[in-house]
């Protein structure tokens, strides 16, 4: 092919590439273009789905978390966000999230008691969650048998204000366990009934009314006994009808009822101010604590019996075991119960007590007095 002054083009000569060893020829062709490969549009090519949940932050997620853990109704509920993916698990127990769990996550029966379990609750209270703290040192001091770490857990739980925490070292305080009986300080018992009380627990609150009724550990004072005693019953009462009401109308009249001819028991004795169910308003019993439901499921699995003469509490909804035989005073009409406190007393008297108590003579000896062994073993019925 010439140009117009006559010139030639110098010929067309296959392009070669070379990539190592390998080698390839490009031909093109003289009688037309060359043509480049035609681009896909942006709609052609299929872009990767991206996860929304994989954009969020952890701090949002770990806020979430929180929430949700603190209004946790179970284990279960907190269990399977854990088990929803593997970003979830490891913010799950990030230390925010564990110090916001609520008591129902630490709701551990003792049948599921393993290993794993309590290092869970370790890692809780280790997170700054008092709640953990009160119920890993309740399951330590009396279960485990582990009485130093379980009194310090309680007793961090108590620096922050836990009324069930105070309460629980009052009771160890006043019967002196883990110990011996040299070892109770009834003025201590006091203090931490009195804090407790304070901040709203009615057995706290029941029993610093006995206290000031008895003037035991405290100086006696009968009418401020009586007041106290009063207001823990009036408490109680807002309790149920506070609880009944955010459910429905109808349940609260079926669980809250008022008899027109109230019972009269015939054992009811001393200066004790009767709860309300002796004036026929029929209250239903309030819910344990976890802890507490753990200790009676514990003991309950193992015979009913902490040890060789040891004793537990006869109130259903306490499940403390004595630490010493005798620790725990008898009811002074039958014997055939004991309790770990006054409030614990009063609240099985309501609940089941006062229709079985009735006098034996296996107290007294064969000159009609009380036996030396068992005169500090008995609780005056009120």
């Amino acid at each position: 092919m010439r140009t117009r002054t006559g010139l030639s083009y110098p010929p067309l000569q296959p392009t070669t590439f070379s990539s190592g060893n390998r080698k390839r020829k490009l031909h093109v062709a003289a009688d037309r273009p060359f043509c480049r490969k035609r681009n896909k549009h942006s709609s052609d090519i299929k872009t990767p789905i991206s996860d929304l949940f994989d954009s969020l932050p952890d701090d949002l997620v770990i806020t979430i978390l929180s929430n949700l853990c603190s209004a946790a109704s179970s284990p279960s509920d907190f269990i399977n966000i854990l088990l929803t993916c593997k970003r979830l698990n490891n913010l799950g127990l990030n230390p925010m999230v564990l110090s916001r769990a609520s008591q129902k996550t630490f709701a551990i029966r003792a049948k599921n008691w393993t290993e794993s379990a309590h290092r869970f609750l370790k890692q809780c209270s280790d997170a700054g969650n008092v709640e953990a703290c009160y119920t890993l040192g309740m399951i330590r001091f009396y279960c485990l048998q582990n009485r130093g770490s379980g009194a310090s857990l309680m007793a961090k739980a108590a620096i922050c204000s836990h009324a069930p925490a105070l309460y629980s070292l009052a009771v160890i305080q006043f019967n002196g366990s883990g110990g011996s009986k040299n070892d109770k300080d009834l003025r201590a018992g006091v203090a931490l009934c009195a804090r407790a009380a304070f901040l709203g627990h009615i057995d706290a609150l029941r029993e610093l009314g006995h206290c000031l009724q008895d003037g035991y550990g405290v100086r006696q004072n009968i009418t401020e006994g009586r007041r106290f005693l009063v207001q823990a019953n009036a408490r109680e009462l807002a309790a149920v009808l506070s609880s009944e009401a955010a459910s429905s109308v109808a349940a609260s009249r079926s669980c809250l009822t008022w008899n027109t001819h109230p019972p009269h028991h015939r054992h009811v004795t001393g200066s004790g101010c009767p709860l309300l169910s002796d004036f026929g308003c029929n209250i239903p019993a309030p819910e344990a604590h976890p802890a507490s439901q753990f200790l009676a499921e514990w003991f309950e699995a193992r015979g009913g019996s902490p040890g060789n003469g040891l004793r537990l509490c006869s109130h259903v909804g306490c499940g403390r075991p004595e630490t010493r035989r005798h620790e725990f005073r008898r009811c002074s009409v039958c014997g055939a119960v004991n309790y770990c406190s006054r409030a614990c007393q009063a609240l099985d008297w309501k609940l089941r007590h006062k229709m079985d108590c009735a006098p034996v003579e296996r107290w007294l000896d064969d000159n009609g007095d009380v036996a030396d062994d068992v005169a500090d073993d008995i609780m005056e019925e009120s």
